[in-house]
């Protein structure tokens, strides 16, 4: 399901524009004179979400061509980068050319990088993405979807930066709603729209009288699409969309940007030197390793069970409002002195989706009627999924409310992005592991009598068996024994987590602050 990049709240911002020496006043918001650079925003932002649909739906068109989830786990790599941008955020921050601007020196020649290299992928995408005779070129495909990704991480460093001063500091909140907004509208163009326009069953379904082998769009005609409008919009911003200069002396901006480069490092890492930082991070970067299984296998299985990969995309729609009204409706239990407790309520629940979810991959096949799905089917996996994004969304609310609650405001935004990035890369990494021991997990046996002792366990078995007229035929999935060892790892893991998160949000505010270390 589309994920949510986790943004500042308005007192953060105001709290690194202090930081910065700026004078700030926030009052009531007020639109007026500020409704183009609202826009901007939210188009910027909703440009930034098509590479991230787009990487999300490339492993849906991939998962009925052959390849194994051990090569899945590879091209989930190309999620890394929006959860390791912090590694280079200061530096797009810090280093500028001011005739141009602050935020355009970044923003232009990434997005021209974008557009360009979409262009570029357009004209060999369908080879790589291979046929029924021909393997997809996986590592081809992941080095560009990741250059991509990181292009779009590099894009967004420079947005979020320019939110705070494109608009009046009485709006800077409206940043926040525009990047969520924005970033989901591409994620659903990137994605949901992307998979239904592209697949023959749902153009002949939906939107087709007479009936086609083809959808209406394929990957290399929507990268072409997007590549173009990526150049242009880029131009036109390049040429009327003003940015007022940081400085007027070049040579002092530059040696001021290393120095605020230097600064931004080490600030990172007197964060990291805190012991209450350490364990916190530690339980950020494991507690999702029960989850991962559910989280990163599931939906390939059910396409490979046979459930059309657009009626999954398009689950996403409905899913919409849970997800703006959930953190509403939460918020409320997150504002005390242990907004965890909510986290570790919401986690033994979250686990049970997995078996959940295990149990209806398994009765999957003899629940699919001819025709695709029925009605019943998709409305048990949309309540389903429904309670995976409410379980969800308990725990990202309760987490968020815990990083604002502990964040050191000397160095607020800094902090913040730091433990969102431990948070974001506790997500990846079981992700990429969760897929790598599927293969690992799976018992096959080829068909022939003469090779039964044939696993398929390896490529050169698989092709001996496929040589001699048989098939490698799975006896054992590896998805249930991964559920079910994710089940009791989740378990074992909320007997160390419980004490020592409860324990982390007993501590003083003191314990969190940086300033004993600045010495």
């Amino acid at each position: 399901m589309p994920l949510t990049k986790r943004k500042q709240s308005e007192k953060e911002e105001k709290e690194d524009l202090i930081e910065n020496g700026e004078n700030v006043e926030v009052g009531h918001s007020n639109i007026k004179g500020d409704e183009l650079n609202i826009a901007v925003l939210l188009f910027l932002y909703t440009l930034q979400g098509i590479p991230l649909g787009l990487a999300g739906a490339v492993p849906m068109l991939l998962q009925n061509r052959g390849i194994t989830y051990t090569q899945q786990a590879e091209f989930s790599f190309v999620n890394w980068p929006f959860s390791v941008k912090l590694l280079w955020a200061p530096i797009v921050d810090a280093l500028f050319w001011p005739e141009f601007g602050r935020r355009k020196t970044w923003l232009v020649p990434v997005q021209y990088l974008i557009g360009i290299v979409m262009i570029i992928m357009s004209n060999s995408m369908t080879d790589w993405l291979g046929s029924d005779t021909v393997a997809p070129s996986m590592t081809i495909l992941t080095v560009s979807f990741l250059f991509l990704n990181f292009l779009a991480a590099t894009q967004d460093i420079a947005v979020d930066g320019w939110a705070l001063t494109m608009l009046k500091r009485c709006n800077v909140g409206h940043a926040s709603t525009c990047n969520t907004v924005g970033q989901t509208a591409g994620f659903f163009l990137g994605y949901v729209m992307f998979l239904a326009l592209e697949s023959p069953y749902f153009c002949n379904k939906y939107l087709r009288s007479v009936p086609e082998d083809t959808g209406l769009v394929t990957l290399a005609s929507f990268l072409l699409f997007w590549g173009w409008v990526f150049i242009i919009t880029t131009t036109i911003i390049a040429v009327f969309k003003h940015e007022a200069n940081d400085t007027a002396n070049t040579k002092e901006n530059t040696v001021k940007g290393f120095s605020d480069v230097v600064t931004a490092y080490k600030q990172l890492y007197t964060i990291i030197k805190l012991p209450a930082v350490r364990t916190l991070a530690l339980v950020l970067l494991t507690a999702k390793l029960g989850f991962c299984a559910s989280d990163a296998v599931s939906g390939l299985k059910l396409v490979e069970a046979g459930v059309p990969r657009e009626d999954l995309a398009l689950l996403a729609v409905p899913l919409v409002p849970v997800q703006i009204i959930m953190p509403v409706i939460l918020a409320k239990h997150t504002t005390g002195p242990a907004p965890l407790s909510l986290w570790l309520r919401a986690f033994p629940l979250r686990l049970l989706v997995g078996p959940l979810v295990a149990a209806l991959v398994a009765i999957t096949p003899s629940l699919l009627g001819n025709a695709g799905p029925t009605y019943s089917y998709l409305f048990l996996l949309l309540c389903l999924y429904v309670f995976h994004q409410t379980c969800l969304y308990c725990m990202f609310v309760a987490v968020m409310a815990f990083f604002a609650k502990v964040s050191d405001p000397a160095v607020g935004g800094t902090y913040m992005t730091f433990l969102n990035t431990m948070s974001n890369l506790g997500t990846n990494w079981p992700s990429t592991l969760a897929l790598w021991a599927i293969d690992h997990l799976t018992y096959k046996t080829c068909s022939l009598a003469e090779l039964s002792d044939n696993t398929c366990a390896s490529p050169l078995e698989a092709e001996l068996c496929k040589s001699k007229g048989g098939t490698c035929n799975v006896r054992i999935d590896g998805f249930y024994i991964e559920t079910a060892i994710c089940l009791v790892v989740g378990f074992i893991w909320l007997q160390w987590g419980r004490p020592t998160i409860q324990k982390l949000q007993r501590l003083p505010a003191s314990a969190w602050q940086i300033g004993r270390y600045n010495r």
